[in-house]
């Protein structure tokens, strides 16, 4: 069963899992487009307004004249003579991002902006849903099984989500959504990696996050394209539709690790005997190697892993590292906004964001496996935490080209903290939880990411006191982070056992004593 994959077909179930992430980037990243508010004013009802009243709402929008934007002048006989709420609607100057969102649509602005924030808190609770309850049913259903269940809910909510009539409606399949396509995200990624060698890992991954990096990038480009919501997410969610093939036997299977822990013998023998056919030289060595050592448990044993402290302890570490380099990110994009009272533009902050991301998979790809992950992560979050403090104590003095180099290096470091936990976490959980503790990391780091929306409900309202909470978390963060155990070219942990040998390497190198003991004779001869 072991040796059923050849090299060939390992490259290509390998591929196949990072395609998808082409389209997700569409679905996962696409709520800063759909929430952007643009410059505003009071639509004026009749065809053919006074010029006091057209210079009055022109006046709101640019916010001259102390004129509030939600507020128009009621006129008698030319004269205005009071204040009113803009009944009639509002006109939008759009001069980025998509021509017609969310805001637009349902005049989100004034009085019901705060469901702006409440849609962007509910989307990311979905992908906080959905990484804890569907990587548990990876664990226990199979990756196949909840890869297929993700797809499919992600193209049915995806098309839902796309003819939503009203607000609520829309913000309910956005929840269900977000979960479905973290599902589909976190059971290829967990089963990417266990198709993939020790040499492997780190190339597949990278080249996971390089496409989901491109796919951000197509993201932008479809925006200014169809200039409508329900086009952008029609075409992230259309595509997936065609990765429902990977139901159809063959195309891609279950992933060997899973079956190894299950007791499907159909499958098992199924493999067999496929491996009698395509055995070559280029198959799965290490899990070859692997398959006589570790024997696999079909079920979790809950007593086991509530003693499996240093797993727990594993665990731990990479989930506080992932909340703080998640919520630290943003951050850094809006630092110089927050200091100097200037709203940067969208696309100088998306770009940034996401060219920021892109490098940070280049930096891990060249840097990690030569120096280990533990060592990246630390230097990762040590400059992370180093840029917080040096923005913070020096802001006042800082030119504004030094705060937006500070600035990027602190969101390049903390992208790159946050990308090499999900994957330091894949490689240090036993396969029997990988899924579960992937999604829990994960999960962790979506609580990081909700302190964006509910600091822009209080329109960045403490960000200096926030940020110093973030910048000492971080500093934490990276004592915490020499706990962990190194998994540079080790093979993955089946069980939970495995995942108990996985422990901190020595600080010190022991010096060893290389002096042979004296013989010493014995009495009775």
């Amino acid at each position: 069963m072991i040796l059923a994959l050849g090299r060939r077909k390992q490259r290509l179930l390998i591929a196949l899992s990072i395609l998808p992430n082409l389209f997700l980037a569409f679905l996962l990243s696409c709520d800063p487009l759909l929430t952007l508010s643009s410059p505003f004013r009071c639509r004026l009802p009749g065809p053919s307004p006074v010029p006091q009243a057209a210079n009055a709402s022109m006046r709101a929008e640019k916010g001259d004249g102390g004129l509030a934007q939600c507020k128009q002048f009621v006129f008698v006989n030319g004269t205005p003579s009071g204040l009113r709420d803009c009944d009639a609607g509002y006109d939008y100057n759009v001069t980025e991002g998509l021509a017609n969102n969310i805001v637009t649509e349902w005049d989100l602005v004034c009085l019901r902006y705060w469901l702006v924030p409440v849609e962007e808190v509910c989307f990311i609770l979905g992908t906080l849903t959905g990484c804890l309850g569907l990587g548990y049913a990876s664990d226990r259903l199979g990756r196949h099984k909840s890869l297929l269940v993700s797809l499919t809910l992600a193209v049915v909510f995806g098309v839902l989500v796309c003819v939503s009539p009203s607000p609520p409606v829309f913000i309910s399949m956005r929840f269900c959504l977000a979960a479905a396509s973290a599902g589909v995200y976190l059971t290829l990624y967990v089963t990417r990696l266990e198709l993939c060698d020790p040499s492997l890992r780190l190339l597949a991954t990278m080249m996971s996050g390089l496409t989901t990096f491109a796919g951000e990038l197509l993201l932008l480009a479809v925006a200014l394209g169809c200039g409508s919501w329900r086009g952008l997410l029609g075409t992230g969610a259309a595509p997936l539709a065609l990765f429902l093939c990977y139901g159809i036997p063959g195309v891609f299977p279950e992933s060997p690790r899973w079956l190894l822990l299950s007791e499907r013998t159909g499958d098992m023998n199924s493999f067999s005997e496929r491996s009698e056919r395509q055995r070559d030289d280029d198959s799965f060595t290490e899990m070859d190697t692997e398959s006589s050592s570790s024997p696999g448990r079909p079920h979790l044993s809950f007593p086991e892993l509530l003693h499996s402290r240093n797993i727990w302890k594993n665990l731990c570490v990479l989930g506080f590292t992932s909340f703080i380099s998640h919520g630290i990110s943003h951050c850094y994009s809006s630092f110089r906004g927050d200091v100097r009272g200037i709203t940067p533009s969208f696309y100088w902050t998306y770009l940034l964001s996401v060219c920021a991301g892109g490098g940070a998979w280049l930096l891990l790809w060249a840097t990690v496996d030569r120096f280990g992950r533990r060592g990246i992560l630390l230097l990762a979050m040590t400059l992370t935490g180093l840029a917080s403090l040096i923005l913070l104590g020096l802001m006042d003095y800082l030119s504004e080209s030094a705060m937006t180099v500070f600035s990027i290096m602190g969101l390049f470091s903390s992208q790159a903290a946050a990308s090499l936990s999900i994957l330091f976490t894949a490689e240090v959980m036993p396969t029997v939880i990988r899924g579960s503790g992937v999604g829990a990391v994960m999960a962790l780091g979506c609580v990081g990411r909700l302190s964006s929306p509910l600091m822009d409900l209080r329109n960045h309202y403490g960000y200096f006191l926030h940020h110093v909470v973030y910048s000492s978390l971080a500093l934490l963060a990276v004592l915490s982070i020499l706990l962990l155990p190194e998994s540079k070219r080790k093979p993955l942990p089946q069980t939970l056992v495995d995942g108990e040998q996985y422990r901190r390497p020595p600080l010190v190198r022991r010096r060893r004593d290389n002096v042979p003991l004296l013989a010493t004779p014995n009495p009775e001869t």
